[in-house]
């Protein structure tokens, strides 16, 4: 008795780059058990597209324009709870990983490392397995028991990043400069440096925050 063919895997992709998205798209359709039903150039379009197309899979990048992967991943799980959604992103910083886990990603891919592990990760999630790319998940074990920083300190780290003083942070936040001073010591404690800049640079790291302009 001959086996009836298993419908392919459907792949919406998610990326605001589009070579990126050509890249992935490419990778993925020389698979004969891939098919890529839809590309996305944004969140808001990643969340239309899922709701109309109903893929197996989705691929969605964390930094992107309009409406981010996170705040993405949110509503097309708040639309479909068994939604396989697998993470794109060059962050391999463990505070994004866990905010995409928690939202209900089923996998965290890094983009250094799609040519190798992409459809491997596809068949896994689509298959019902978790899949955390082993830089990110050792990121996650090292700074499990940490204290994370809470809302108001990375607002505080966005505006040193943008290259604010303590005072002008104070005057912003309508808040005395000692109190922005004690805020950011309690910075440098949780990130292990010594100094702002150093903070502004593990926390871009590690997920906090983004340097990226715009």
């Amino acid at each position: 008795m001959v086996e009836p063919l298993k419908a392919p895997i459907r792949v919406l992709v998610a990326d605001d780059h589009p070579i990126v998205r050509e890249g992935v798209t490419g990778i993925l359709t020389r698979q004969p058990d891939i098919e890529v039903v839809g590309e996305a150039s944004d969140g808001h379009e990643a969340v239309a597209l899922f709701a109309s197309l109903a893929p197996d899979v989705t691929l969605i990048d964390i930094q992107m324009p309009g409406l981010d992967g996170i705040k993405a991943i949110d509503s097309i799980r708040a639309r479909d709870p068994q939604a396989a959604i697998i993470v794109l992103t060059t962050y391999p910083g463990d505070t994004l990983a866990v905010k995409a886990l928690r939202a209900g990603a089923s996998g965290y891919l890094l983009k250094n490392c799609i040519r190798r592990d992409l459809v491997d990760t596809v068949r896994a999630v689509h298959a019902g397995k978790r899949v955390i790319a082993s830089e990110v998940a050792q990121q996650i074990a090292l700074h499990a028991i940490e204290d994370p920083l809470s809302e108001r300190e990375v607002h505080i780290l966005r505006h040193v990043a943008e290259g604010r003083s303590n005072k002008e942070i104070a005057r912003r936040l309508s808040v005395s400069p000692d109190t922005i001073k004690a805020d950011l010591k309690n910075v440098f404690t949780k990130l292990d440096v010594d100094d702002r800049t150093a903070a502004v640079v593990v926390a871009a790291r590690r997920g906090y925050i983004s340097l990226e302009a715009g």
